[in-house]
């Protein structure tokens, strides 16, 4: 009997993901738990293991389907069992059908003429049922849509964006074929010259594929980013100071002891924890940083979960070092390294990804000099860290060549003041500049 590959649960509040790739194709032969396909969510990506051991039977939600939790995806048949061919109806879960439901349309089928009556997509795909049916609905010739499925089959979403596009010009087609009703003889006089302007222009049609303009549409992570970006500007009263630092004594440390760390640890010493042990003490000595309203109430945090900013498989993450106020210099890098390596891999959980209660964002390891990091919500603060640059400073009545790096802090001026948000970040320019005060807490 076959086994359904069904939507997983994809953690609280989600209930749909889009289809992102594919592992295996029908009639490859899968074991047990073997990653068969990537979904992917507004907050992660998620890999869907194969229930049983046997072989693809039938894939019913191509790559870009928008599907749900519990939808049925595709289906694994027994060792031997021929695969279903290319463009047979989709399961139960991914098209709302049952069998019975396909036999009974199937029946019927010349009650529905202009359905059967679609002609190829022009993309030389197969249209998925979904479309055709989303094709009848809507009147869409389907040899006029561009297929975005693989292959360049044609789906449902791409039927959807060719009606829309239809509809937008629609209005701006002449109707002459309409019989003008009779007018009254006062109605017959000549028009005054405000009225009888030239129709406006039609629209732009939406450009297709393949012209000087690429049409993508926008992943569920980067929708989600967007949305959290737009919130943050839109609620909080966002407001950055700004600092320098001077990265000497870093940088000795480092040198000194670089080789010695990685023997004894295992991993590189970066810049990153000493920033992370930094913003810890910043946010213990001011606590409203470390804080965030909820409602009408303050809730300070006694906790400190620290999300540090890196580049993903699929763009810009933030996972969360638990509990960084109880970790040392060579935790901090291994909790880094390893969360860096999973986003890289897209591989993050949900847990991995919410909960902190502060952010370090770094953005001179792409070369930014300086800039106002926004905040990531209901954080009330935000630490950006930038490039290292060799500037001239004043030592001592001297002249001197330092790297130095400019330092950002955004932070919501509804619960923490401008003279606190300066000395958080004078304290974490101390602590950078005297590296020994993180050791001996002061």
């Amino acid at each position: 009997m076959p086994s359904p590959i069904k939507v997983p649960p994809l953690g609280e509040s989600i209930t749909e993901a889009v289809v992102s790739s594919w592992r295996v194709k029908a009639g490859d032969r899968v074991a047990v738990d073997q990653p068969l396909v990537e979904l992917e969510t507004d907050k992660i990506t998620v890999e869907v293991p194969s229930p049983a051991a046997g072989v693809i039977a039938e894939i019913s939600a191509e790559q870009g389907a928008k599907v749900n939790v519990g939808d049925t995806i595709g289906l694994i048949g027994e060792a031997g069992a021929a695969p279903a061919p290319s463009g047979t109806s989709p399961a139960p879960g991914a098209s709302g059908q049952a069998p019975s439901d396909r036999s009974q349309q199937a029946a019927a089928a010349p009650a529905q003429p202009q359905v059967q009556a679609q002609p190829q997509a022009k993309a030389g795909g197969e249209p998925m049922p979904a479309a055709r049916a989303e094709a009848g609905r809507t009147g869409v010739d389907l040899g006029s849509v561009e297929g975005t499925g693989r292959g360049g089959r044609v789906l449902k979403e791409d039927v959807q964006r060719a009606a829309a596009a239809q509809a937008q010009s629609a209005p701006a087609q002449p109707a002459p074929a309409q019989p003008v009703p009779a007018q009254p003889a006062e109605a017959k006089k000549p028009a005054p010259a405000a009225e009888s302007k030239p129709a406006a222009p039609p629209p732009t049609p939406r450009p297709q594929a393949g012209g000087r303009e690429e049409i993508v549409a926008m992943t569920p992570l980067r929708r989600r980013v967007a949305e959290r970006l737009v919130q943050a500007q839109q609620t909080a009263a966002i407001l950055t100071t700004f600092n320098e630092v001077d990265m000497s004594a870093v940088y000795r440390l480092r040198n000194a002891y670089k080789q010695g760390f990685v023997d004894k640890h295992g991993v590189k010493l970066g810049f990153m924890s000493f920033f992370v042990k930094a913003a810890v003490s910043a946010l213990q000595a001011f606590p409203a940083v470390n804080a965030e309203i909820r409602g009408d109430d303050i809730v300070y945090k006694r906790y400190y979960d620290i999300g540090v900013a890196v580049g993903g498989g699929k763009g810009l993450v933030v996972p969360v070092v638990r509990g960084a106020d109880q970790l040392g210099f060579a935790d901090i890098e291994k909790e880094i390294a390893r969360l860096a390596v999973r986003a890289r891999e897209n591989k993050l959980t949900l847990d991995e990804l919410s909960g902190g209660t502060f952010t370090i964002s770094n953005g001179g390891i792409y070369g930014s000099m300086l800039s106002t990091p926004i905040l990531n919500p209901p954080q009330t603060g935000i630490l950006g860290l930038h490039n290292v640059v060799e500037r001239p400073v004043a030592v001592n009545g001297q002249v001197e060549i330092r790297p130095v790096m400019y330092l950002a802090l955004s932070y919501d001026h509804r619960l923490v003041d401008g003279r606190e948000a300066v000395q958080f970040l004078v304290h974490i320019k101390e602590r950078i500049e005297a590296p020994e005060r993180l050791l001996l807490d002061v």
